[in-house]
């Protein structure tokens, strides 16, 4: 059965989630290395949670944190997508962009090129006008990512959230709005 994606880029397909996707999906939820980041890692319960509540944001606004598959082989490596946030900031509500990835896909470009398709996705289907990119100070990776895909850094804040974690509580805020989005520098094959 040839799986319907929502949209795709080069090498990655993004879709809705489903059912099947709990064993990998906590596979990768359990990973301390990948949920370093992260107050804790997630069970296999907590991880069936998201991916409830992640389906029903899709139902509700027509995106979500999107599950997304390597093109050629089908492979499910996590999510890259959009979410709307509304704690507490001066930023905020906004529309957030994020990924989370499985270990042995990193390091290969797969974050910033679908971080790229999503903002595309935001700005020409969504008609959103600006996306923010949020994460821990000590997350160096994700800052490349929100650099490598044009976002400019706005500030630094303590997540409402994250209070009782004081080493994730100092948190980045990136953003990028519509009218630069022409910076994109990766090249991106638009596919509905």
């Amino acid at each position: 059965m040839k799986t319907e994606y929502i949209f795709t880029s080069e090498r990655i397909g993004f879709r809705n989630w489903t059912d099947q996707d709990l064993e990998a999906f906590a596979a990768i939820n359990s990973n301390p290395e990948v949920m370093e980041h992260f107050p804790q890692v997630l069970s296999l319960k907590e991880t069936a949670e998201l991916i409830n509540r992640l389906k029903a944001r899709y139902a509700k606004n027509g995106y979500c944190y999107f599950a997304t598959e390597i093109l050629e082989t089908g492979e499910f490596i996590g999510f890259i997508g959009l979410d709307y946030k509304d704690f507490k900031s001066n930023f905020t509500p906004a529309v957030d962009i994020g990924w989370r990835l499985k270990k042995s896909v990193w390091g290969k470009g797969y974050a910033p090129e679908g971080a790229k398709r999503c903002l595309e996705f935001a700005f020409d289907d969504l008609n959103l006008e600006k996306i923010i990119a949020i994460c821990p100070e000590t997350n160096v990776n994700s800052e490349k990512v929100m650099k490598k895909i044009g976002m400019k850094k706005i500030g630094v804040f303590k997540h409402p959230l994250l209070q009782a974690y004081p080493d994730l509580e100092k948190c980045l805020c990136y953003e990028i709005n519509s009218t630069i989005k022409e910076g994109l520098v990766l090249p991106i094959k638009s596919t509905k």
